[in-house]
């Protein structure tokens, strides 16, 4: 009988040094939040806090001899923004829940002066380097002179609009190694390509495609490494830009291959069907040539 009440008083008090070592945090309570409150929430939106993607390294490019190099092509390609697969790279067009679209991360990064663009004049050589503020001027902010109605001249401020970069123009190195006997691919840079729209006399509008100015990959990489895209099937399960990019989960096509006068696209001697035709051609000739480079 003793033994039996000795036992009991042991489970009790055990019992109760467990619930007072569990802590609980208090989490936010709408009936302690006034709606005039002119603070902004800072709590964790969700049961937990992300930091997979904000604390990712990206992981460092193998190095390549030029020795084991038997093989190389240089391939120029259009990741057009507007094709359903391409489409977390082109939302959210404004910082939203924690994420931005690619255009945003290039944007906030040359802003910072933490990566480096260049001249889209100097075709992709990366020879040439231009400040943010003719960035800005490019993506079509910046300040402007205007006159009122009253004849006077002021300054007009205006933001840059990342929502009309449409397409990227891609430019990549495929080449076979030989040391591990496969074809691999690289990113050299990235140009964003603006789509503005401009009022004709007649009154219509014209859509206009120009080239801004290039970036770097490589130097983009750590940019693109703590930034998450969001996932369709799976909230919890979201990559970065880094991941997407070099699982080449992305819809593009061909737009120029390097060729011997080093300045034509395929837009440029053929067109239409045909045009389609060709970008297929040069894309099942790099899965044909690692196939050749195989010995039986």
């Amino acid at each position: 009988m003793k033994k039996s009440l000795l036992l009991a008083i042991m489970v009790t008090m055990s019992a109760i040094v467990m619930a007072q070592s569990v802590t609980r945090e208090p989490g936010p309570s709408p009936l302690n939040v006034s709606a005039h409150d002119p603070k902004v929430f800072t709590g964790i939106d969700g049961p937990y806090e992300k930091q997979h993607i904000a604390a990712k390294k990206f992981i460092p490019y193998v190095h390549v001899r030029e020795a084991d190099v038997m093989w190389s092509k240089t391939i120029w390609r259009l990741i057009d923004l507007r094709e359903k697969m391409n489409l977390p790279l082109y939302y959210p067009t404004k910082p939203i829940d924690g994420r931005r679209s690619l255009m945003q991360v290039i944007y906030d990064a040359v802003k910072k002066g933490d990566l480096m663009a260049y001249d889209s004049g100097q075709d992709d050589e990366f020879a040439q380097r231009i400040p943010f503020e003719n960035v800005d001027v490019l993506l079509g902010g910046g300040t402007t002179m205007t006159q009122d109605e009253d004849g006077n001249t002021m300054e007009v401020a205006s933001e840059a609009r990342l929502d009309e970069v449409q397409r990227f123009l891609v430019k990549e190195v495929w080449w076979f190694d030989k040391k591990y006997s496969r074809m691999d691919v690289r990113i050299i840079g990235i140009c964003p390509i603006r789509e503005s729209a401009q009022v004709q006399e007649d009154g219509s509008m014209r859509y206009k495609s120009s080239l801004t100015f290039w970036v770097y990959y490589p130097e983009l990489r750590p940019f693109l490494s703590e930034q998450e895209v969001y996932n369709t099937r799976n909230d919890a399960q979201r990559q970065s830009f880094d991941d997407l990019m070099a699982q080449r989960r992305f819809s593009s096509y061909i737009y120029r291959e390097s060729n011997v006068y080093n300045n034509r696209a395929i837009v440029e001697y053929t067109s239409s069907l045909d045009a389609n035709l060709e970008s297929r051609r040069i894309h099942n000739e790099l899965f044909v040539k690692e196939h050749d480079m195989w010995e039986y």
